[in-house]
C-alpha cells in the first residue's frame, strides 16, 4: 500500500467507490488511518469540474472517473480492500492543485 494507489473503500453514507491514497509515504507505511479521496464509480458523463480530477483506465479504473479533490476521508488501512491501480504522475500534479485550490491553501 502507497501514496498515490487505488483501492476500494465503503465511504459513510455512499458505499463502496475508488479511493486515492493521499496520506504522506510515512503514514501510509506506519499509521493504522490513511487520507483519500473519493472517486465516483460510475462512468463519468460530465466533464470534471474545477475541485474535480478525471481519471482513467491509464490510472488502473475501468473508465473515465471523477476524483473528487474538496473534502478528505479518514480511513482504516485495514479497511481499503482490492487495489485498482496507481495514479499517473500527471495527475498527481493535477490532484495537488485541486486540493490546494479547493481549502484555499495558496503560497
Amino acid at each position: 500500500m502507497n501514496q498515490w494507489d487505488i483501492f476500494s473503500w465503503s465511504f459513510p453514507e455512499a458505499g463502496t467507490h475508488p479511493a486515492v491514497i493521499v496520506s504522506h509515504p510515512d503514514r501510509v507505511g506506519r499509521k493504522p488511518y490513511v487520507n483519500v479521496l473519493y472517486c465516483a464509480s460510475q462512468r463519468a458523463s460530465r466533464p470534471a469540474e474545477g475541485f474535480e480530477v478525471m481519471l482513467d483506465e491509464t490510472d488502473g479504473l475501468d473508465w473515465e472517473t471523477l476524483c473528487r479533490c474538496d473534502l478528505l476521508y479518514f480511513a482504516p488501512r485495514s479497511s481499503l480492500k482490492e487495489r485498482r491501480g496507481n495514479v499517473t504522475p500527471e495527475r498527481r500534479r493535477q490532484i495537488i492543485l485541486r486540493i490546494n485550490a479547493s481549502m484555499g491553501w495558496w503560497l
